[in-house]
């Protein structure tokens, strides 16, 4: 039992030495605070094993040597954290609180404040006749170093207070930089790494970065990294010649003002940020109702926190309740579940997405974190995998926030097995072998088997089968999900094998469904050219190049063989277009699929090239609104189309007509405006029939 203890001490040193002083944090803030409670529980059983340089007996680490070293004439204590998620925390700690204060349930509930506990570094900023003189770092609690050339480059912390403050105070608050400015500057840092900058790194969450800027000894340097601030308590201090210890002079101080509530208050309007979310609450349900409001609000936040803190507004009674220990009966921290937490590596496999994005995914000792049991950890691509570094057989450190999908955040190096190979992503979909490509200028690769891979088999079907493309009525996600998961529907062609036996066998699938399906499916098998392109899938063919693409070429063949550049030709192909064109059809798994649908029966009409450029309705723009008596809007459109004619999405005066039906709104009125045709469904219909 000594033996653990001695080593459950070694290593905490070491892990706040790493994260205090060298600011590289190398476990997660959970791993330190189960470490640190399996050693107070050690001590508590054989207490005579406890020793003064025990990291149960501080605060935090040693002050950085290379700052000046300030004494706390009042200590920066820290507070019990109450590691319950749930609402006994909360609970308990007024349980405790009013047991002290020797109240029974027949006394009034106790009023509380109600905070963040923010996610920064804290430090203490002394004033003396209203001018900042010093700013220093909580350090061991007893002394810390002195930043003040750091922190007077935080615009949120006035270096004069107003003539209504006390002329000497001491505040103390939080140092936190904003999401948003971690990711800029983090962006910052990858581009000068990028260029080549010496000794340059990222860092690995906001927490981090903001120590390390305010550990900058270059002032200039901090200067450039975005910090905030929060203050959160006031302190006076005894002059030189008075009676009064300085914990004496603080308490004093502070009962002038009465409350917690109205200190944070008078810090408002003297200057200082206070967070907004500081709220008066009554009894321990109110503190419940914080917690539980501030769980769900948490991922929405524009900065990092790991929980709540609760504080005795009344100072009176904050003075009666005292102190325990190093920390004071009057408050507590009141944690979420770690959004951190460090497991091991197992393996790296690559998925492919509905779309075809292949995406390297590890699989991880199963660890709790974020609230859930994460197993798999997100690595978006070659790229980020390559510069995290991340191996099987890695100790890292993975965060989970809200429903944020879990990533790696970063690789203990320093545990690392350097026999482990890099990850290097595979150039076959690791599903149907089809080639995995990576566009120019894209972070992904992507499956180019798009109609034959399973795992892009019911995205393909739903695309296949909306109104813009072939139109299959009466096939919803839930029954493209049967259809697959039964082996009956592997590629599209398998839609239209279907029977009706095996359609009644399906899950709320009655035989009058069963028929309107299969009706369906036949009057599929009637399209358009463009229709069926666009339903294909083809990565960057949306509808609009699916149509230039027919009335270019007039065959699928056409298509199916014309080479680049005569790609290139097609109005607004481009040479992404094109190559993604060209890829697609390079593949004998997608020619097999397309033949298949056309001998099951789906076909078009197919024309020579330039044959309906003298369409009736070439050159004219009509605009549909409202709804038709018999038509869809998409059967209209199809109707014009066919004829030559381009539909538009709004009204302007160079549009020919206005199809309106039923309900139309400001289009119409639109029209009526300008002088433009209305038409109703019976002139549509005479319109577009032509020989």
């Amino acid at each position: 039992m000594q033996e653990r203890i001695a080593q459950l001490r070694q290593q905490l040193q070491l892990a706040g030495h790493h994260y205090h002083v060298l600011d590289e944090p190398q476990i997660p803030d959970a791993e330190y605070d189960r470490l640190f409670r399996e050693l107070q529980s050690l001590e508590a059983d054989h207490p005579q094993w406890i020793t003064p340089d025990s990291p149960t007996q501080r605060v935090g680490a040693q002050p950085m040597t290379s700052f000046t070293s300030v004494a706390h004439k009042v200590p920066m204590l820290s507070i019990h954290t109450e590691t319950d998620i749930t609402a006994e925390g909360a609970i308990q700690f007024d349980t405790r609180v009013r047991k002290v204060l020797q109240l029974s349930a027949q006394d009034p509930p106790l009023t509380y404040v109600a905070e963040l506990k923010f996610d920064g570094l804290a430090i203490s900023l002394i004033y003396k006749d209203h001018v900042l003189l010093q700013a220093c770092t909580r350090g061991d609690g007893q002394s810390g170093e002195d930043v003040t050339h750091n922190i007077r480059t935080i615009g949120q912390i006035p270096l004069r207070l107003p003539q209504s403050a006390p002329a000497n105070l001491e505040v103390r608050g939080e140092v936190y930089m904003r999401r948003d400015d971690f990711e800029s500057l983090n962006e910052r840092q990858r581009q000068r790494i990028a260029q080549g900058v010496k000794n340059e790194k990222t860092f690995v969450n906001p927490r981090n970065a903001a120590a390390g800027a305010v550990r900058q000894l270059d002032p200039k340097i901090a200067a450039q990294r975005p910090l905030s601030f929060f203050a959160y308590s006031l302190h006076f201090h005894a002059s030189a010649d008075a009676v009064l210890s300085p914990v004496q002079a603080t308490l004093n101080g502070l009962h002038s003002y009465g409350s917690h509530f109205h200190i944070l208050m008078a810090l408002k309007d003297w200057g200082f940020p206070v967070s907004e979310h500081c709220q008066l609450v009554t009894g321990a349900q109110g503190l419940i109702a914080y917690h539980q409001h501030i769980a769900q609000a948490r991922d929405q936040l524009p900065f990092d926190i790991d929980g709540v803190v609760y504080k005795v507004n009344q100072i009176s009674l904050q003075s009666e309740l005292g102190m325990v220990s190093r920390e004071p009966r009057w408050a507590v921290a009141h944690k979420y579940p770690a959004q951190e937490e460090m497991t091991t590596v197992l393996a790296i496999e690559v998925q492919v997405g509905r779309t075809g994005k292949l995406t390297p995914v590890a699989k991880l000792a199963p660890v709790f974190v974020g609230g859930v049991t994460v197993t798999n950890a997100t690595l978006h691509n070659e790229d980020e995998a390559r510069r995290k570094d991340v191996r099987v057989g890695d100790r890292v450190v993975v965060r989970r926030a809200g429903d944020v999908i879990p990533e790696v955040v970063s690789v203990l190096l320093d545990k690392r097995d350097h026999a482990a190979p890099a990850f290097s992503m595979p150039r076959h979909c690791p599903v149907c072998n089809s080639p995995a490509v990576r566009e120019e200028g894209e972070a992904d690769f992507r499956c180019t088997g798009g109609l034959f891979c399973s795992a892009q088999r019911k995205q393909a079907i739903l695309h296949f089968a909306q109104r813009r493309a072939v139109e299959i009525e009466d096939l919803g996600d839930k029954l493209v999900d049967q259809l697959v998961d039964a082996g009956w529907v592997k590629t599209l062609p398998d839609l239209y094998r279907l029977t009706r036996d095996q359609l009644i066998g399906l899950d709320r699938m009655a035989e009058k469904s069963a028929n309107n399906l299969l009706q369906s499916l036949e009057n599929s098998k009637q399209t358009t050219l463009p229709r069926f392109v666009y339903g294909l899938g083809i990565r960057h063919v949306g509808e609009a190049t699916a149509k230039d693409l027919a009335k270019h070429f007039g065959s699928l063949q056409a298509i199916m063989d014309a080479s680049i550049e005569q790609l290139l030709t097609v109005n607004d192909v481009g040479p992404v277009v094109a190559h993604s064109l060209r890829t697609f059809f390079d593949q004998a798994n997608n020619r097999e699929v397309v033949q298949q649908l056309r001998d099951g029966g789906v076909h078009w009409e197919e024309f020579e090239p330039g044959a309906r450029l003298d369409l009736p309705l070439s050159g004219h723009t009509y605009v549909i609104t409202g709804t038709l008596p018999t038509l869809s809007r998409e059967q209209a459109q199809v109707l014009l189309e066919q004829a030559g004619a381009k539909v538009a999405g709004s009204v302007s005066k160079k549009t020919t007509a206005v199809v309106a039906g039923e309900a139309a709104g400001s289009k119409l009125d639109k029209a009526i405006a300008l002088g433009v045709p209305v038409l109703d469904e019976a002139a549509l219909l005479a319109l577009t029939r032509y020989p």
